[in-house]
């Protein structure tokens, strides 16, 4: 099954593998993606879909050094290679949104932007700056109604430019622990008002980011990714998780997006989601269900002849096996990734690695 072509709503893709979103740090420094990010996309076009590294839907949402956006024409332009590229090779390609929030530096973001969260406050631990090496995550500005307003128009236009890019469709990032999952999670979002305090006031901003980009590009192009029990960036599980997630699954299966991206990284330590509650999701959400999370080509393929999930992504794997798909089904041996060139800058650790035919 693994390697049978599948329909993603309207999207046809060649088999059932994805790419992971992974984030790299190689884009420009108007965080727009360069010839080299095109370059690495295509080589890797013979995944099923790929799904881009978390790119900014605004200037707020930069967060880290070197990850690109999709909020300004110059950015739209830049995407288009890499689109341009992925097709011509015969691939597929949804765009990761991913507004950071609090998980930010100052140092990072373009003039005139602003570390943003639920809550005041600060996200634990330190990130990467190029102008002052590791640093203390800044303390975010406490988004008004108004400024939540504004990010859901931001949303709902990057999407839109990710179309003009000339991407198959979007996957929205409600995943380990930047703003939409900031939001999620009470042991970050500390709100009272309409948007924080209860199970259904957390949901609402999800919510509204998702019916904004549905109504803007169709339903049909809108994936999203969820990591319930997921511990990054001061997450952590709380009472009432399961029944939180359900019921915000439920209503994105009303909406009739596209997927539902569950993350599980108990290959690398955090916490496993339970079977029985990723069965509850997979009967919540109507349509096509991505799981990720340790696989190899044989639990891949064990997965989907048990039906829980439909794809499967592969993240680490991707990044030093341009040609993961290939060597998968030939039974060949998978290269390690070299961990130290995850978010250098260049092609060392991006684009050089070897495929089989080599």
């Amino acid at each position: 099954m693994l390697f049978e072509s599948y329909a993603l709503g309207s999207t046809h893709l060649a088999n059932r593998t994805v790419m992971a979103p992974m984030t790299r740090s190689r884009a420009t420094q108007n965080s727009a993606p360069n010839a080299l990010i095109a370059q690495y996309y295509e080589q890797r076009a013979t995944a099923g879909l790929i799904v881009t590294e978390g790119t900014s839907p605004s200037p707020n949402g930069v967060g880290y050094a070197r990850i690109p956006g999709l909020y300004n024409d110059v950015q739209v332009q830049a995407w288009r290679e890499v689109t341009d590229a992925v097709h011509k090779a015969g691939g597929k390609i949804f765009v990761q949104l991913m507004h950071t929030g609090r998980v930010s530096h100052q140092n990072n973001l373009p003039a005139g932007a602003r570390v943003v969260g639920p809550s005041p406050e600060v996200c634990p631990g330190e990130m990467w700056t190029d102008a002052a090496g590791m640093q203390p995550h800044t303390a975010p500005s406490v988004l008004s109604e108004a400024d939540i307003a504004k990010t859901v128009e931001e949303f709902a236009a990057s999407a839109k430019l990710a179309v003009k890019a000339g991407f198959d469709g979007i996957e929205l990032h409600a995943a380990n622990g930047y703003l939409l999952e900031q939001f999620l999670n009470p042991n970050v979002n500390k709100r009272s008002d309409g948007y924080g305090g209860s199970a259904q006031a957390r949901n609402r901003l999800v919510l509204e980011v998702a019916h904004a980009c549905v109504k803007a590009i169709g339903a049909d192009k809108v994936g999203i990714r969820i990591s319930p029990y997921g511990v990054f960036n001061g997450t952590g599980a709380f009472d009432g998780v399961e029944e939180q997630f359900l019921a915000l699954t439920a209503k994105l299966s009303d909406m009739g997006l596209v997927y539902l991206h569950l993350v599980d990284h108990s290959a690398m330590g955090a916490p496993p989601v339970p079977a029985e509650f990723k069965q509850k999701l997979r009967a919540a959400f109507a349509r096509t269900f991505i799981a990720v999370g340790g696989f190899d080509a044989q639990s891949a393929e064990k997965a989907l002849q048990a039906k829980e999930a439909d794809l499967i992504a592969f993240g680490r794997p991707f990044i030093s096996n341009p040609d993961l798909v290939a060597r998968m089904k030939a039974g060949a041996s998978v290269i390690a990734p070299d961990m130290s060139t995850f978010y250098t800058p260049g092609e060392k650790g991006y684009t050089d690695y070897p495929a089989l035919a080599a």
